[in-house]
């Protein structure tokens, strides 16, 4: 059994939680074994086994590669939150406190997670296309340092006034849905840009969440996330939110639009995504349901 500590160094702001953060935790926890390794060279990951357990110390991107590599390997996964906005960290319910942590992958206390596939890999939280796509393309290293996951909303709210949507079509097994869109988030858990929270959401449900919104003026915006927000109920499709819920997701636009996943670039539409459930081994002591 091997603990590999994978950390990002460039993930989070300033004072990030690295490798030398962590490894005092998890030896005050009676963790050995300890390997470290880095996105850098993958060459690691070929001797990584059934047994071991790969600690992502990074924000959802590290952590989506980490995945990759433990569904690979059938290794499990184990999240030690050290980004901007830890998304994929709120699915799992973990505690704040570090040691708690590190004493849950001890303890090997684990939960049978959902995973998102593509046919440009897999997301753990989150598929974006439109707006939301803004804070990875526009949101620069130093304002994510400055503001942490607040510099998301910035960027938004930077280009809401002069964004305008685009034409999709949002196809699911429940039905079809087509209109201009402001944004389109396809999500495999219940949280999503930096902690909104998806109403009756898991991230072992079995199934995949679209959470699509029109152009409206920010006071109708406003209103209707206010409105979302409080009765925590999926809204109607003639909203200016739509939620829809499927195993399988296929949104194509009229003009090609980038799509993001995990908080990275990851092609362009069409997108087209099916949830794999119960597939990924992860450490926690039970999955958040909103």
């Amino acid at each position: 059994m091997v603990y590999w500590l994978m950390a990002n160094p460039k993930a989070g702001e300033k004072d990030s939680r690295g490798a030398e953060f962590w490894r005092n935790y998890l030896e005050s926890a009676g963790i050995v074994d300890i390997r470290d390794c880095s996105l850098d060279d993958k060459s690691w990951t070929e001797e990584v086994g059934p047994r071991d357990f790969i600690l992502a110390a990074g924000g959802d991107g590290s952590v989506n590669a980490a995945a990759g590599f433990c569904l690979d390997a059938g290794a499990t996964l184990a999240v030690l939150p050290s980004g901007t906005a830890n998304d994929f960290a709120r699915n799992l319910g973990l505690p704040d406190d570090p040691q708690h942590i590190c004493n849950l992958i001890s303890a090997g206390r684990t939960r049978m997670l959902d995973v998102a596939a593509t046919e440009n890999g897999l997301f753990l939280n989150v598929a974006h296309i439109g707006l939301g796509t803004l804070p990875v393309r526009e949101s620069s290293a130093d304002a994510k340092r400055l503001l942490g996951r607040f510099s998301y909303g910035v960027a938004l709210l930077q280009k809401l006034r002069v964004n305008r949507g685009f034409h999709g079509l949002i196809e699911t097994e429940k039905g079809t849905v087509a209109g201009r869109w402001l944004t389109i988030a396809v999500s495999s858990g219940a949280f999503f840009g930096g902690g909104n929270e998806i109403p009756q959401a898991s991230a072992g449900d079995g199934q995949l969440d679209v959470v699509a919104v029109r152009p409206r003026s920010l006071l109708q915006l406003f209103i209707a996330f206010l409105t979302v927000r409080l009765s925590r109920h999926s809204p109607k499709r003639t909203s200016t939110v739509v939620h829809l819920k499927s195993p399988t997701v296929s949104i194509t636009t009229r003009s090609r639009r980038t799509v993001t996943m995990d908080g990275d670039i990851a092609g362009h539409t069409p997108l087209r995504a099916r949830c794999r459930p119960a597939c990924l081994k992860v450490i926690c002591e039970e999955l958040v349901t909103t």
